[in-house]
Parts: structure tokens; C-alpha cells; sequence
């Protein structure tokens, strides 16, 4: 891990107005790092942004492990974890609960809990999710409308206390109008990661309405985006780190089982940030 690029990376999102840095989660390749590196990154990321916004640390993979990072991340200084889903194993929702539940016990940090890929929770599950005291939220990365419609007004109805519920899609933008129909205005955008403007840009126009500007970035820069993205597994990651290079930050290369994207698909890529910078900046 290189340090030095990690920090300006980090400052240059802050400076350019994110709400918030997810550190060392799913896009920031937590499944390729160990502890001391885990460590590391959320440790550099806290010491640079210094308080102006507040920073999630990712946690998850097997039990013993995740209670580690929590640990880690609250001695380095998180706001929050966003906790992954267990590795590879497939469980009962009762089974997910415990997990969260014994990951909980290992901070004070508030947790994010993070639907998606085996970690599948029921509205009873996410219910019960609401009577651990530190997880305050939730993050759909499933898509289904549905069940995720059912948790929220199971929720609702069972606590009246805070608690937040966050669209968590790979290229949420795309998702993000049907999201908000469902009551869940808040996101996490990887595109902010190498396109802060058309990022911002197009959280602008769909926080204030303009239908218009929302709807020629999700045609001419987000679709195409996420169809370059379907192309090969893992290019939700991969992409947005050779968009962070392309943008002019050796970011180095994703780590084994991902691939970097071919020449041609990152010739793709570059054309479409031009024609999104394009757009936003009108």
C-alpha cells in the first residue's frame, strides 16, 4: 500500500466536497487486505481528512476477523463500520443477527450493517438488527425493491428511534431515483471516487429537481458506465481505479482474483468521463 497516494487521493475527495469516506470497504478492495494494512488505511485516511467529514471503516469476513477491524478501526479513530457480509458462507437470517451481534460487542462504533451477496436479511432479521444499540443503519446492495420495501416499513413500525437506511448498489446513481421513491435519498457513490464533478454534478440535479440534467447523466454517462462495468467481473472495482489513474493518480493495479481492464476497455472509460465531464460542467 502506498501511503502517500492513499492521503492525496483521500484529501483531494474531501476538498472536493464528499460527505463522508468509506475506508478500506468493498471498492477500496477490503477482501484483498490483511489487518495491518486494513490498519493502515483507515489510520492514514483519519489522520487526513482531520475531522471535516466522518470516515466508515469496512468489516466483515470471518467472525474472528471482523471483530479485528473493529477493534482496529475504533483504536485508529472511525466514525462508524460499514460491515460487510460473511466470506462465502450462506446462513439463516438468525445467523446473520448473531454475526452482527458478536461484531458489535468488539466496539462502540456505530455499524452500517451491508445487504449483499450471502448476507440476505428478512424483515424480522432487520428488525432485530434495530434492538443492537450501536447498528444505526442499514445498506441495501441486493436491488430488490421488495424485500427492501418490507424491511423499511417493518422497521418503521417497530422502533421510532434513528435509524438510516442507505442505497448501497454497485454505480448507485443508476438506482438512485427508484431509491428515493422507496424513501432512501442517501448513497455511496464510487464514481465520486475518480469523477468528483459528475458526481456532485448529478447529486445536485437530483437534489434540486432538475429532471432534465438527472436524466442526460444517467443515460449518457451512468448506463453506458454500468454496461462497461457488467462486461467482466469485478469491474466495479477495477473500473474505478483505473478512472483514479486516468484521472492523473497512480493508483496502482487491483490485487488477485480481480483484473484490471483491458486498453480497450479503459479507452472506454476515458471517453465516457470526458463526455460526462462534458455534461456537468454546462
Amino acid at each position: 500500500m502506498n501511503r502517500g497516494v492513499l492521503a492525496e487521493h483521500v484529501d483531494m475527495g474531501v476538498a472536493a466536497g464528499s460527505g463522508g469516506v468509506f475506508a478500506a470497504c468493498g471498492t477500496g478492495e477490503f477482501n484483498a487486505l490483511s489487518l495491518d494494512e486494513y490498519t493502515d488505511v483507515v489510520a492514514t485516511t483519519v489522520s487526513v481528512v482531520g475531522g471535516r467529514v466522518p470516515v466508515i471503516s469496512g468489516a466483515g469476513g470471518s467472525l474472528p476477523f471482523a471483530r479485528s477491524c473493529a477493534r482496529a478501526a475504533s483504536e485508529s479513530g472511525a466514525d462508524g463500520l460499514l460491515l460487510l457480509p460473511p466470506y462465502l458462507v450462506t446462513a439463516p437470517p438468525s445467523g446473520l443477527v448473531e454475526y452482527v451481534r458478536q461484531i458489535a460487542e468488539a466496539s462502540d462504533l456505530p455499524i452500517i450493517v451491508y445487504q449483499r451477496g450471502t448476507a440476505r436479511f428478512t424483515p424480522d432479521a432487520a428488525v432485530a438488527l434495530t434492538k443492537l444499540p450501536n447498528v444505526v443503519g442499514f445498506k441495501d446492495g441486493l436491488g430488490d425493491i421488495d424485500l427492501l420495501q418490507r424491511i423499511i416499513l417493518r422497521v418503521r413500525q417497530a422502533t421510532d428511534r434513528e435509524f438510516t437506511f442507505f442505497n448501497g448498489l454497485p454505480t448507485a446513481e443508476l438506482t438512485v431515483p427508484a431509491y428515493r421513491g422507496l424513501g432512501v435519498p442517501l448513497y455511496s457513490s464510487a464514481a465520486f471516487a475518480f469523477a468528483p464533478e459528475i458526481a456532485l454534478a448529478f447529486y445536485k440535479a437530483i437534489t434540486s429537481g432538475d429532471e432534465i440534467l438527472t436524466q442526460q447523466l444517467l443515460t449518457e454517462f451512468y448506463l453506458p458506465l454500468v454496461d462497461l462495468r457488467d462486461r467482466v467481473p469485478g469491474y466495479a472495482v477495477a473500473l474505478i481505479k483505473a478512472g483514479v489513474k486516468l484521472r492523473g493518480l497512480d493508483a496502482g493495479n487491483v490485487r488477485p482474483p480481480l483484473v484490471d481492464p483491458t486498453l480497450e476497455h479503459v479507452a472506454a472509460l476515458a471517453r465516457l468521463i470526458d463526455a460526462g465531464l462534458a455534461i456537468s460542467s454546462h
